[in-house]
């Protein structure tokens, strides 16, 4: 690292303690736990000079990430810097109809393991651009255009906004809410990142579903959902490639328990083919949260299986897909792991805002679902497999911790830490380093909505 790079990665870390320091604390407001994708300030500052029918806001997020044996292998490190632009606007023309817009400019500086292109770098480019059609909160309402699409915990369907190049489709959706009930029901597909010309979507993939979330009972929510994906050219299991088609139905419940815990669950089958391969997968998830201690310390406690591949060249498909997830700090917060093929346990505490700075610490440990197949990443992307079949299936353990703090309606920091110490897995399969990451995030928001 040139004597440069180093003095302005320094400067940058003295101007966010500087700011932290510096600024007024007067128009403070709780920062978002440091588990959410939240990366903007929880409330914004109007501009005073704009007329109501008309929004706009500016936001410019920056983030700092050191990785240490990048794919478990000693000497891979480095250290990086992801910039976001965001430009929105909206129109709002009469009370039914709401025009919105959305350019993003995402770029990636001093990356020099790995490559560095798409989640890292998006030029600047159309993210959304939709149209809301219906009085906001009525019984029926539709959304047309480039839009996000994010249900539930965004296990499945989310928007990946802690990705510098952020999740859209180009879809239609219609609302329908009634007493205790809001129904979605939506058409579309992904739109594809790319580097040299517009994004957009189509090319053969199709993303449809139906997502409803009924309150049965004060305090909790049921969620039932279906979803089909299509896709062309799926490299095959037995050779070749085909057509992808692949349903998810699934049922989330979340909300309060006696004496002040709370709990989530959810579980999903999938069917389906590849071209001439079958398959058949499955994943749940479950989780408990206490009453906070001394009104501040929370315990959670999780565990998220999803199935695996028994066979990766019998022509049946085993691998549980999460489809288009919000995937950051799910199954650990380096993202090293993601929801296939995947025993996760997970035991941690929320340490509510103390001098309004909320903290998380977490422990992960997790073991392959099936030996013959391998270990993905958070993003999906294959990381480890041992063709004969692991003997030991024990990935590893992770411990981290995360913190963030809203120093003003307009500038929030962020960061966070991450080991994993790999287990008999990780030591076969790769060259078994210690993995280390580290993340420092600020956020600013200097003109924005009414």
């Amino acid at each position: 690292m040139s004597k440069t790079c180093l003095r302005f990665r320094l400067g940058f870390a003295v101007l966010a303690v500087t700011l932290s320091l510096s600024t007024p604390t007067q128009a403070q407001t709780p920062a978002p736990s440091p588990r959410t994708d939240a990366t903007a300030p929880a409330q914004s500052v109007a501009s005073p000079s704009s007329p109501a029918w008309w929004q706009f806001r500016a936001e410019f997020r920056e983030r700092m990430e050191a990785a240490g044996a990048a794919g478990f292998t000693p000497g891979r490190d480095d250290v990086y810097w992801l910039s976001r632009l965001r430009l929105n606007a909206t129109l709002t023309p009469a009370r039914w109809l709401s025009l919105h817009g959305q350019v993003q400019d995402a770029r990636v500086g001093r990356k020099d393991v790995g490559a560095g292109g798409v989640p890292f770098s998006a030029p600047i480019d159309i993210r959304l651009a939709h149209a809301d059609i219906g009085v906001p909160g009525r019984r029926l309402t539709a959304r047309l255009g480039r839009q996000e699409l994010a249900f539930g915990e965004q296990r499945l369907v989310g928007h990946v906004s802690w990705a510098n190049a952020a999740r859209s489709f180009d879809a239609a959706r219609v609302t329908v809410r009634a007493p205790g009930l809001v129904v979605d029901a939506f058409a579309g597909s992904v739109v594809r990142i790319t580097t040299d010309e517009w994004d957009r979507s189509g090319g053969g993939n199709a993303f449809h579903g139906v997502y409803a979330a009924a309150t049965l009972v004060p305090g909790s929510s049921v969620e039932p959902y279906f979803f089909w994906r299509a896709d062309r050219a799926v490299a095959l299991e037995t050779g070749g490639t085909g057509r992808r088609r692949l349903a998810t139905t699934g049922l989330r419940a979340a909300g309060a328990l006696p004496a002040g815990f709370d709990y989530g669950i959810e579980a999903a089958i999938q069917s389906g083919t590849v071209g001439t391969d079958s398959t058949r997968a499955w994943a749940h998830h479950m989780k408990v949260r206490t009453p906070a201690f001394g009104r501040r310390v929370r315990l959670v406690s999780e565990y998220n299986f999803a199935s695996g591949d028994e066979d990766p060249a019998d022509g049946r498909r085993g691998t549980f897909d999460p489809l288009y997830p919000t995937p950051h700090d799910k199954y650990g917060l380096a993202d090293q792991v993601g929801w296939r093929n995947i025993h996760h346990v997970r035991l941690g505490a929320e340490v509510g805002a103390i001098a309004g700075l909320p903290i998380t610490v977490g422990y992960h440990s997790w073991w392959l679902a099936r030996a013959r197949d391998g270990l993905y990443l958070a993003s999906g992307a294959p990381l480890a497999r041992i063709a004969a079949g692991a003997g030991d299936r024990h990935v590893g353990h992770e411990f981290d911790v995360a913190a963030s703090r809203a120093v003003t309606r307009q500038l929030q920091l962020a960061a966070g830490y991450s080991h994993i110490r790999p287990g008999a897995f990780l030591k076969a399969a790769t060259p078994g380093s210690s993995f280390h990451s580290a993340h420092l995030m600020i956020t600013y928001v200097f003109l924005a909505e009414r």
